[in-house]
């Protein structure tokens, strides 16, 4: 289709952040860019400068400057990115201090909470000292088999102040999809919730947790967040407590400075081919790249309300929890996004206002085939970006959205994936939205379509790659000492580039198919 959906209004597109980063560029660096298209074309010629403008322009914590912002720039695997720099992940998302709400919880079930970044940090130092008392240090691992709560984020907060490495699982996991995930990175710390809630049922999560407390040695002290009753009984769970009393109310935060690429979170693949890869994410890397797809691609502000729903075991809610480092204020729902009915969600983004809506293509196909007509509803005047993923997004849902929820929204399919804990094709605010398709390549990220004989193609279908370096590709997979299954899983196929896996086209205009 050659007209597109939306096109931004000239209003949207001088407010947008990623317009004022262009006039950053042009004058820090002599250059004239006029649009997105030019941006990012010098974002992938000028990768050094662009990472580098991107950190000042977002506004990167750090205790000490990098030395080099791109050692060994020429490989892939290989290629160091800010060696020198020193940073805390945890400090960058709890800069913000004040009464303003930082998470907003609502379940299936009606139930709401609010915490601000003050409490926010306030927790965080609490159970920080917790893991301290209990013998965690940096380099240790902290696990969660969490649902999507507030405590998720304190925890991983908490275990990332210290340098502690997070990893964590959804609820809904068994013992043996857990224990093919935690077994292998031997985690010191584990928390829980002791149930959860699901399409109306409560389901309670203890019963697994000691399972899997006995068959992973290495867990020293369980954590229990009282979800599903007021009060979780842990008497069949040895070396537990409760989450509200774990750690010291007078602790006062602090944070560990830590390398550039210093293991944050280890993240998993499916596991259909065997067990599931432990792949290794570093901070600073992680935390640039989310920086980069919040406030230039999805032009995230202060105070802004950010929804995605995922679980904590989908890579969505690291990328959710990075909102924090702008000064957003999370929205997080856990259950059923179709309990008690399937306008919950439209609901919730009426209430609490949401500014960026985040969700699946089968949510999207599921409320068109329920007849549900947002726009005629629901009040959603301060919505003005809904993003989906997981899938590609069908032409009919394009349609549903511009028809049924709002015509003047940008609707941002965006395609990355956990091997990067970020995305390679994304929205941009300042672009026209195509039926069909991803309205742009991330920027700094040279991505191409290659045929079998390594031959970038536009306008035909063959396989994305990206033939250049990136922040946040992974440090490596855990227990993978010399490299090669890491190696085996993204190069093997064209040697020095990271071959993604995914069938896809680039069209003329710039734009993404998957």
């Amino acid at each position: 289709m050659s007209t597109p959906l939306w096109s931004p209004s000239p209003e949207r597109i001088a407010n947008a952040n990623v317009t004022r980063f262009i006039a950053r560029v042009n004058a820090n660096h002599n250059q004239q860019l006029a649009s997105f298209a030019s941006l990012y074309d010098w974002s992938i010629n000028n990768r050094e400068l662009f990472w580098s403008e991107l950190w000042r322009f977002c506004g990167v914590r750090a205790s000490r400057e990098w030395t080099r912002v791109l050692e060994n720039g020429g490989a892939m695997p290989g290629a160091k990115w800010f060696t020198g720099a020193q940073l805390n992940f945890a400090e960058n998302l709890l800069a913000r201090d004040d009464d303003a709400a930082a998470l907003i919880f609502t379940n299936e079930r009606g139930s709401r909470r609010e915490l601000s970044f003050r409490q926010l940090r306030a927790a965080v130092a609490r159970v920080a000292a917790g893991l301290k008392a209990n013998g965690v240090v940096t380099g240790d691992r902290v696990a969660g088999f969490m649902p999507n709560l507030p405590e998720t984020i304190i925890a991983m907060l908490a275990a990332a102040s210290i340098g502690a490495t997070w990893s964590s699982c959804s609820p809904d996991f068994g013992v043996a999809g857990v224990f093919d995930r935690f077994g292998q990175i031997q985690p010191k710390v584990l928390f829980t919730a002791d149930g959860y809630f699901y399409a109306g049922k409560t389901i309670n999560s203890l019963p697994t947790v000691k399972d899997i407390v006995d068959r992973i040695p290495s867990i020293k002290r369980v954590v229990v967040v009282s979800y599903s009753s007021e009060q979780a009984d842990l008497s069949s769970l040895a070396s537990a407590e409760h989450f509200a009393a774990f750690g010291d109310d007078q602790a006062a935060l602090s944070f560990t400075p830590l390398p550039f690429d210093h293991p944050l979170y280890i993240l998993y693949s499916s596991g259909t081919t065997g067990v599931p890869k432990c792949i290794v994410h570093g901070a600073g890397g992680t935390l640039l790249q989310h920086m980069k797809e919040h406030v230039l691609h999805a032009d995230l502000r202060q105070d802004d309300k950010l929804f995605y729903f995922t679980t904590c075991g989908w890579m969505m809610w690291n990328w959710l929890v990075s909102g924090l480092a702008v000064g957003a204020t999370l929205v997080l729902y856990d259950g059923s996004p179709l309990h008690p009915d399937p306008r919950v969600l439209w609901r919730m983004a009426e209430r609490e206002r949401i500014n960026i809506f985040g969700t699946s293509p089968r949510f999207l196909a599921s409320s068109e085939k329920e007849g549900i007509l947002p726009a005629k509803e629901f009040q959603l005047t301060h919505l003005r970006t809904i993003l989906s993923t997981g899938s590609p997004l069908s032409p009919e849902s394009f349609q549903y959205v511009y028809r049924d929820v709002k015509h003047d929204i940008q609707l941002a399919s965006i395609s990355g994936g956990t091997d990067i804990v970020s995305c390679f094709a994304v929205g941009c605010p300042t672009l026209p939205v195509y039926e069909g398709e991803i309205q742009c390549r991330g920027l700094g990220m040279k991505v191409e379509i290659y045929d079998e004989d390594r031959h970038a193609l536009t306008g035909e279908k063959g396989e994305l790659v990206c033939t250049a370096p990136f922040p946040s590709m992974p440090i490596g997979f855990w227990n993978d000492a010399d490299g090669s299954k890491y190696r085996g899983a993204y190069f093997e196929r064209f040697p020095n580039v990271w071959c993604h896996g995914d069938y896809a086209e680039l069209t003329e205009r710039g734009g993404v198919i998957i």
